[in-house]
């Protein structure tokens, strides 16, 4: 890790954007999860469909989809990508008790996918504590990271099973 370098900075220590334009395009896959821990009749109350605010996993997972297609405007120093596939999955973890959302990212291009993968995780688990924050004001966002990568100069990541 020694030689390692933040590549956002230039030598000056200024933030740039990178430029990819020399990279050879490749398939980048990334994929992320997170989780929303919340009381279990809040868990209850969001699989049964009788949220107040409507169908919270479809629009969580509307929303995390939405979300990577528009990181590059969240994010400032990301680059616009034209994604090719994007999946979010939301599943129920009684053991939580919450929801699991697992996002996962893809393109044949010059720069990675895995900022678009976290991003649609997090707005994903932001969405859902949105829509039954009115019930439970107490969940938790937990765990938000990659899992992992393929693809580009860098190869295949993948994180530690936890």
């Amino acid at each position: 890790m020694s030689d390692a370098k933040l590549t956002h900075l230039d030598e000056t220590g200024a933030a740039n954007m990178v430029d990819v334009s020399e990279k050879a395009p490749t398939t980048r896959i990334a994929i992320a999860s997170g989780s929303v821990e919340m009381l279990p009749e809040t868990l209850q109350l969001i699989t049964s469909g009788n949220a107040k605010k409507g169908d919270v996993l479809a629009t969580a997972r509307i929303a995390g989809i939405m979300a990577a297609k528009r990181t590059h405007e969240l994010i400032p120093l990301c680059h616009p990508l034209a994604l090719s596939k994007v999946s979010v999955d939301i599943t129920v973890n009684e053991k939580l008790p919450g929801l699991t959302v697992t996002a996962m990212a893809k393109l044949t291009g010059q720069t990675g996918v895995e900022m678009e993968a976290l991003t649609a995780v997090s707005i994903a688990c932001l969405t859902i504590y949105d829509m039954a924050k009115a019930v439970d004001k107490g969940m938790t966002i937990r765990n938000v990271r990659l899992m992992e990568k393929s693809g580009g100069k860098s190869g295949n990541w993948k994180s530690d099973p936890e």
